[in-house]
């Protein structure tokens, strides 16, 4: 029970902290400033949301401000890549 208590925690807290520090995920257009600098690819995610975390974890270590997904496919295993900029 403690196991899982600890294990239900560690998720909690990288959940929140991945958040505050992720790339901002664009909808539309990238802002008018903006420039493309390239483009980040994932695959071996267990569900959309894990894939669209990876994502912005690429994103973001590659220092990009915000990222736009172009693609995500899959069947038991997602795959993906999103546009990134600056």
């Amino acid at each position: 029970m403690k196991t899982i208590k600890f294990f239900a925690a560690a998720i909690l807290l990288t959940t929140a902290s991945f958040a505050s520090i992720a790339a901002d995920q664009l909808s539309n257009q990238p802002a008018a400033g903006a420039q493309k600098i390239g483009v980040v690819s994932v695959s071996g995610a267990s569900n959309l949301s894990a894939l669209e975390a990876a994502l912005a974890s690429k994103a973001e270590a590659v220092g990009a401000s915000s990222y736009r997904i172009i693609a995500a496919g899959g069947k038991n295993k997602m795959y993906g890549s999103a546009e990134i900029f600056n």
